[in-house]
């Protein structure tokens, strides 16, 4: 697992030139980073969901044995770091009747402001739509 490591000097450098800080390192795993992330796009109006379908499938499994937490934080992202640089990518189901174009671009912005905060610079979020919610059917006779 890669993580970000930064210097406590405030200079933003090279993980080598972090590491070699006289006053220590702080390290960030790619794990939180993909938290942050995550959180974030789902707090973007018009996204349903995060993660395709397949790990959709896995957590409604772990939710029915009652594992409602695991896996969902980081569900539906990636991340790779280098330095302080890092590269996300946000797999998400859109609600139905919304502009994918939109929703798409306001989790970018809404990522990479959650995930700078912290420190890093976000050079790329890649956003794919994997599925659409569509509005549940009436119930039968109601």
């Amino acid at each position: 697992m890669s993580e970000v490591v930064q210097n406590t000097t405030g200079d933003a450098g090279t993980a080598a030139e972090a590491t070699a800080a006289p006053r220590g390192t702080t390290a960030i795993s790619e794990e939180v980073v993909e938290k942050i992330a995550g959180t974030a796009a789902r707090e973007v109006p018009g996204v349903a969901d995060l993660g395709g379908d397949v790990a959709r499938f896995f957590n409604s499994v772990l939710d029915r044995v009652g594992l409602d937490e695991v896996g969902d934080a980081g569900r539906g992202v990636s991340v790779e770091v280098k330095g302080t640089a890092a590269v996300i990518n946000v797999v998400i189901v859109i609600e139905a009747g919304q502009v994918v174009g939109e929703v798409t671009e306001a989790v970018r912005v809404k990522v990479i402001e959650a995930v700078e905060k912290y420190g890093l610079q976000v050079t790329e979020v890649n956003v794919k739509v994997d599925d659409i919610e569509l509005p549940a059917a009436p119930a039968a006779g109601a």
